[in-house]
């Protein structure tokens, strides 16, 4: 059956601010359902608050509406469009199924004549009530853990005392597992007991017998009106039991599960999706495996919407879920479809892999100060990095080189823990680091039945971690001298960096790289094709691995690689890797608009990125995507491999902003701001001299590299002092401090977690007011995209400020500065393309606080509030296609819009809420008011200076 000839306007509801626990896997699949069903001519509509998203670009929907996510929004629209036939709420996570949900309560879909597609509210209903799901679980014959439900205290006693310990506490309509916990002593029940009532929306929990040690695996599937099913994915959580999916290292396909228990799984999981509802889309089934050899079956939950596994399955296979699930939803059938990579087989056709995928979740402790850092039910990381690989272990390395937390990969760098005790004791209690504590334990000699024991995950993983132990240990006998071929290439073909190489041998990473270039063992790119090569496929999406020569009949020797360059004029586009506080989604929404304006100016755009949850790495947003760590080694051999006319840097945040130096060291050319404006604006000495001979003030500054210096520099410039390290983004390690203790502890600590960190000691302005501005540059002429007012003083970070555009309190003589001062700016440091300046302004003088020569956070707030593409006007200039004067700047925006953080201090306990110099939100929401006299305003005005901490 085609699509259902009465849907012509369909309402998409997105998932708001990026919080832990829905992140911008959300704005992935809401885009690809937009441009899905713009694609079978329907009127789309979109509301969605956050403005940092690719989703909420005008270009995505006929009409956006970045407005709360509120019943009182969605009248707002349905009244505006009373011709809307169909809402889709699987495409905005847990805060669009639950309004969806609310808005059905109130009968507001009813009123309308909305239908729900997609899903049916009793298939939600179903799955997140806990209590309604078991039953219908234990009447289709699928078993479930012994489980029982509370809606009180005292019922709660009653079970526990009926199952004993350890139990799993879950709360019910929640979203990343909050308020969920393993229960391992009865002392600690009670507190965690009370914690999921409070937590649930309708104060239920279900209190499950924990299976301790049961093996944790993961179906991703597709059902259409006609009742076909496919199965796109099997993931297997490394990680058992006890540890919230989001949180787990997670391997595609299932590694360690046999083929009779992977059939039974796969029945399992599509009688169930036939069980709870008549709907057609995407669907997350969670099972538990006992370890034994029985292979015990247990549900754990489903998901009837695309959820942040169906992501990264998507980027896993090829295969498009969400953008299929929108096609589903609109009536076609599976058999109708065509398979996005292949173009020539049916969509019904399930994905084969002839690779391995390894996902690891990426961390923010350090910014929730007092947090619990150990893993349990509750999802805690805030965002994730995958990579690819021909074996586990080359994709558990890539992965592990992706997250930016300045490791090289699994052990071999000099970072490991050589303590026992805290080996054990990070095993013990899953850590967020354990991923590289497995490592450290096999090499202090802890045997792997031990590390079983402790951490139940299965013996095929650890036998993995101890054969790159051996490699280790055998490359270490060895000098860069007289290491053969072989030996060099199983190094590199188990994922080991050309760093660690070089830690093993005790020589450069150069001479590693050089040494393997000569001896011709090079990167081969491989197609991510969802069919195992069986089919050509037509999406030119790779990832490297190393092969060994192929002879040919003619004595030819060659590695196979199936990335075909072509002879067009080419440019690279750095990502930004793993989403985390201070480097968000607003990143990947410049990047995807740098990508599309230079294909505009005729270049072969080709993306490197990590990030499995984001657009810039869907298979046809760049003309290439190489999913690969954004890690020196693996951008240079791509850079070698397609010759591009130069590099963007400026778009991908501080992870492309610190390649610039190797770049720029190795002659490759940096399109738009150059590495020594760049690397200028960072040194603040260098700035400041800058300035000085600009005549614009900035606050007194001094440097220092020891506590003896930062005590005698304190002497001289007056508390409060602002510190805060070199080349770090989103405010990390910055610090008010008021007296000379505060600023000793401060600085032995930053030195201890920086060493050779240069710090930055400022007069901190008491009572100041923050101002920023972003503009654009073409090297002669400079205009100004916007500039806000921050709502708190200066002090707290600005990107946990509320930042109002255009600004509310600062008269004509202030703004005169800020313009002169940021055109001076940009000219002075030579800026081609975007510069972000902030300023702290006291008795109407404006002081310069930092600048920076790339993207910032707030270009998309910017664009989404004035209507205008800013990062596509940037791009162009700094490709030298346009300058600023070619452009017909027309902004629009009726009284003012305001940039609203989001914080998920919600995820952690007995945490320190209180906000500074340092990031510490997790995404942003845009508001719009007419005028200062709204209430809104005069609410986040009124409590501006609460949180600021010294």
């Amino acid at each position: 059956m085609p699509k259902n000839p009465k849907l012509k306007s369909i309402l998409i509801i997105g998932s708001g601010p990026i919080v832990i626990g829905q992140a911008c896997e959300f704005d992935y699949s809401g885009t690809q359902a937009l441009r899905s069903l713009r694609e079978d001519g329907i009127e789309t509509i979109l509301i969605n608050s956050n403005p940092a998203t690719i989703m909420t670009d005008p270009s995505m929907a006929d009409h956006v509406y970045l407005l709360p996510l509120t019943t009182k929004s969605i009248l707002k629209i349905l009244k505006e469009h009373p011709h809307i036939d169909a809402v889709l709420p699987t495409m905005g996570g847990q805060t669009a199924l639950n309004l969806c949900i609310e808005a059905d309560e109130k009968g507001i879909w009813k009123d309308f004549d909305v239908e729900i597609i997609g899903v049916n509210i009793d298939a939600i209903n179903i799955t997140e009530d806990r209590e309604q799901f078991r039953e219908l679980m234990l009447d289709i014959g699928i078993p479930m853990a012994p489980q029982a439900t509370a809606t009180s205290y005292l019922k709660g006693k009653e079970i526990a005392q009926e199952f004993g310990f350890p139990l799993i506490i879950r709360a019910s309509f929640t979203l990343g597992g909050a308020g969920a916990s393993f229960v391992h002593k009865e002392e600690d029940f009670d507190e965690l007991l009370t914690r999921g009532l409070e937590i649930s929306p309708i104060h239920e929990v279900m209190i499950d017998k924990a299976l301790i040690g049961w093996k944790e695996y993961e179906l991703e599937l597709l059902r259409d009106s006609n009742d076909n099913v496919v199965i796109i994915c099997s993931i297997e959580n490394m990680d058992p039991i006890g540890i919230h999916t989001g949180d787990s290292i997670t391997v595609a396909p299932a590694m360690t599960l046999s083929d009779k228990t992977y059939q039974k799984m796969r029945d399992m999981a599509i009688h169930m999706m036939r069980n709870i509802g008549d709907f057609a889309g995407g669907c997350n089934v969670q099972f538990a495996v006992s370890p034994d050899e029985k292979e015990d079956i247990i549900a754990i939950e489903i998901n009837p919407r695309v959820s942040r596994s169906s992501a990264l399955a998507s980027k896993a296979t090829g295969y498009p879920i969400a953008k299929i699930a929108a096609k589903l939803a609109i009536g076609y059938h599976l058999d109708e479809l065509q398979n996005q990579i292949t173009k020539s087989t049916s969509a019904l056709f399930e994905p084969t892999l002839d690779y391995v995928i390894v996902k690891i979740p990426r961390w923010n402790f350090d910014k929730f100060e007092g947090s619990d850092r150990t893993l349990g039910l509750q999802m805690k990381s805030v965002g994730e990095v995958m990579g690819i690989g021909r074996s586990f272990q080359e994709a558990l390395h890539k992965a592990t080189q992706s997250l930016e937390i300045k490791r090289n990969g699994l052990g071999a760098d000099g970072k490991g823990y050589t303590n026992y005790d805290q080996i054990i004791d990070k095993l013990t209690h899953a850590s967020w680091d354990r991923v590289f504590v497995i490592y450290d334990a096999i090499q202090m000699g802890i045997p792997l039945s031990r590390i079983h024991e402790i951490t139940k995950i299965d013996m095929w993983f650890l036998r993995q971690y101890e054969e790159l132990h051996q490699l280790q240990k055998e490359i270490s006998t060895f000098t860069i001298d007289t290491i053969d071929r072989e030996l060099l290439l199983e190094a590199k073909q188990k994922g080991y960096g050309d760093r660690q190489i070089a830690h093993m041998l005790s020589c450069l990473e150069s001479q590693v790289y050089n040494k393997r270039d000569a001896l011709g063992i090079n990167r081969v790119y491989k197609l991510v094709d969802t069919c195992a090569a069986e089919f050509e496929a037509k999406t030119p999406y790779y990832y490297s691995t190393f092969e060994n020569d192929v002879e040919t009949a003619d004595g030819k020797r060659y590695a196979d690689s199936e990335s075909i360059v072509s002879d067009k004029k080419k440019v690279i586009v750095l990502g930004s890797g793993p989403n985390r506080i201070g480097q968000g989604i607003e990143f990947d929404y410049c990047c995807v608009h740098g990508v599309l304006a230079a294909a505009e100016c005729g270049y072969e755009t080709i993306m490197i990125n990590c990030n499995p949850e984001t657009v810039s790495t869907d298979f046809d947003t760049a003309d290439k995507l190489y999913f690969e760590p954004v890690f020196w080694e693996h951008i240079y051999d791509i850079i070698r491999h397609e010759k591009p006319e130069g590099v963007i840097v400026q778009l991908g945040g501080q992870t492309a902003l610190k390649l610039a130096e190797k770049l720029s060291k190795y002659g490759i050319k940096i399109l738009g701001t150059s590495f020594e404006a760049l690397d200028l604006a960072e040194d603040r000495g260098l700035f400041s001299n800058m300035l000085k001979e600009n005549n614009i003030p900035y606050p007194e500054f001094d440097i220092a590299t020891t506590a003896d210096e930062a005590a005698a520099i304190a002497d001289v410039l007056d508390f409060p002092i602002l510190v805060r390290p070199s080349y770090v983004l989103g405010g990390q390690g910055m610090k008010i401090v008021i007296n000379k203790q505060e600023l000793e502890e401060h600085v032995v600590d930053l030195l201890r977690r920086m060493p050779g960190n240069q710090l930055l000691l400022d007069h901190y302005l008491d009572g100041a007011i923050e101002a920023e501005a972003d503009a654009i540059c073409d090297g002669e002429n400079v205009y100004i995209i916007g500039i806000m007012e921050h709502i708190e003083p200066c002090g707290i970070h600005s990107g946990d400020s509320n930042a109002t555009l255009p600004p509310f309190n600062l008269g004509e003589f202030v703004m005169q500065q800020i313009k002169d001062h940021t055109k001076k700016i940009a000219l002075a440091l030579n800026t081609v393309g975007l510069i972000n300046i902030q300023f702290a302004i006291k008795e109407d003088i404006v002081y310069i606080i930092e600048a920076n020569p790339r993207a910032s956070r707030t270009v998309p707030f910017i664009s989404k509030a004035y209507g205008e593409p800013y990062v596509n006007y940037a791009t162009k200039v700094m490709l030298g296609e346009k300058k600023v004067t070619d452009f017909d700047f027309n902004p629009k925006l009726e009284g003012y819009a305001i940039k609203q953080p989001v914080f998920s201090f919600n995820k952690f306990h007995n945490v320190n809420k209180k906000l500074g110099p340092e990031m510490k939100s997790t995404g942003e929401s845009i508001l719009f008011i007419d005028d200062l006299k709204d209430d809104e305003f005069y609410n986040l005005y009124a409590r501006r200076k609460m949180y600021l901490s010294k």
